[in-house]
């Protein structure tokens, strides 16, 4: 039985930039008609009045989530009454996910795996670890005959660090991944990825830890919660060009697929990582097309409306440029006239056109940068 006007109350925080700090806010939310309301902590004023605001759901709602309200990006911190708690305090678990080197031609497959699995990628950057991160990844192992060997593997080449969120997400992922020698015994994991991507022994294509504990220890080794910065992106910045995948395409699970596509045309991805962007760095990032395309103000709402994935992607054959295979901005004409194109298959409409690519390609590494 829901009441007329069930609420649920959060506490959430937003990095203010112009003032370097976190403000707090209780933001209660409607089920019944998908509105918030908003109301400043310190100053114990409303800070939003009842509004509608569809692109909110229960489900998105947590500790620990990370939503847009209006183009700012909150943090939920808590639950703001015992009976939010009571009714969604969940089984919300992080885990990392790490793709080895020997996995990292499959990774469109890998994100589709993790999509389905009903996990959210919170995190994602592709790494180079130097040999002391991969000592401290592997220190379990120092005793161990294998300890080098495991160390050079890690090292041999970039990986992908994710972080992700969902229910029961360490045992969740743990199954999906399978055990690190599979067995012929063990026919019930047929299905996991060490099976089906891995080739022997070491080689296991991904990792996933296995308790909440050594979730959390390894998260920060690859995401400090300091803030500090973690191991070093894989980004070259040569030859190069930038492609982001847009929000709306990530939020609709498309991430993997548009991956694949990228890798299967014959490009390089050879950076990878997750943004929040603010709007202020949206704009600045979309500069070239103020005053010239139309649609501009729209498409730094879009940009800033939840988490994007940007790229660097080499080309190494001269007559394919990356700009074509994204084919035109508006998704339509890109059905039309050039079908296979990224925006004809993956794109709605001119904002939401799947991914942003890089137009001119002296821009390439400014825009990777």
């Amino acid at each position: 039985f829901q009441s007329q006007d069930e609420r649920f109350a959060f506490i959430a925080e937003w990095y203010d930039p112009s003032a370097s700090l976190f403000r707090r806010y209780e933001l209660l939310y409607y089920p019944k008609d998908s509105s918030i309301e908003m109301y400043d902590v310190k100053n114990r004023r409303t800070f939003l009045r009842r509004t509608k605001y569809e692109s909110l759901h229960v489900e998105d709602l947590y500790v620990g989530s990370k939503v847009t309200v209006f183009s700012r990006h909150l943090t939920i911190v808590d639950y703001g009454n015992l009976y939010t708690s009571r009714k969604l305090g969940s089984r919300k678990e992080r885990t990392l996910a790490l793709i080895k080197p020997d996995g990292m031609r499959k990774i469109g497959e890998l994100l589709d795996i993790i999509i389905n699995s009903g996990l959210t990628i919170t995190k994602a950057k592709m790494m180079l670890l130097s040999r002391k991160e991969a000592a401290d990844f592997y220190a379990d192992h120092r005793a161990k005959p294998f300890y080098h060997d495991l160390l050079q593997f890690i090292m041999s080449g970039p990986i992908l660090a994710m972080e992700l969120l969902g229910d029961d997400a360490v045992s969740k992922w743990r199954a999906i991944v399978g055990p690190a020698n599979p067995t012929a015994t063990e026919s019930d994991t047929l299905d996991s990825i060490s099976e089906s991507f891995g080739h022997c022994g070491l080689r296991d294509a991904a990792h996933g830890p296995d308790s909440v504990a050594s979730a959390a220890k390894e998260l920060e080794l690859f995401f400090p919660s300091s803030g500090g910065r973690g191991p070093v992106s894989s980004a070259k910045f040569t030859n190069c060009t930038c492609c982001i995948i847009k929000p709306h395409a990530v939020n609709e699970g498309l991430a993997g697929k548009i991956v694949k596509a990228i890798l299967k045309e014959g490009f390089e991805i050879s950076a990878l990582q997750m943004f929040n962007l603010e709007r202020p760095n949206v704009e600045e990032f979309y500069e070239i097309y103020k005053g010239v395309v139309p649609e501009y103000l729209e498409m730094v709402s879009e940009l800033c409306s939840g988490p994007c994935i940007a790229m660097e992607i080499r080309q190494f054959d001269p007559s394919k440029v990356f700009r074509d295979f994204c084919g035109p901005s508006d998704p339509a004409l890109a059905r039309h006239l050039r079908p296979g194109t990224l925006r004809a298959v993956f794109g709605k409409d001119k904002i939401q056109n799947a991914v942003h690519c890089t137009d001119l390609p002296e821009d390439g590494l400014l825009e990777v940068r």
